[in-house]
């Protein structure tokens, strides 16, 4: 069961749709965020910086091939924040 909760969800689909520049209906869960909305690579790592400095989170570039869609950055968002969890034990 996916640890992030839906605000956190929504909080994130807002970033993304703030640096993508398109309507939140316009991005799905599973729509492709650069096939269908147009983020290139500079767009990707703005996402990814944001959702770390907004949820204080640290999440490795590498992790950036994964982010495809918003269940991709859900995905890693909830690994990096367990892995911060087990860390701080």
């Amino acid at each position: 069961m996916s640890t992030i909760d839906e605000a956190t969800r929504k909080h994130v689909k807002s970033i993304v749709c703030d640096i993508l520049e398109v309507e939140p209906d316009e991005v799905t869960e599973t729509s492709l965020l650069a096939e269908e909305h147009d983020a290139d690579s500079l767009r990707s790592i703005e996402i990814l910086a944001s959702i770390e400095v907004s949820l204080q989170v640290s999440i490795e570039q590498a992790q950036m091939k994964r982010m495809i869609n918003l269940e991709g950055i859900y995905e890693v968002l909830e690994e990096a924040k367990a892995k911060a969890k087990a860390e701080a034990k």
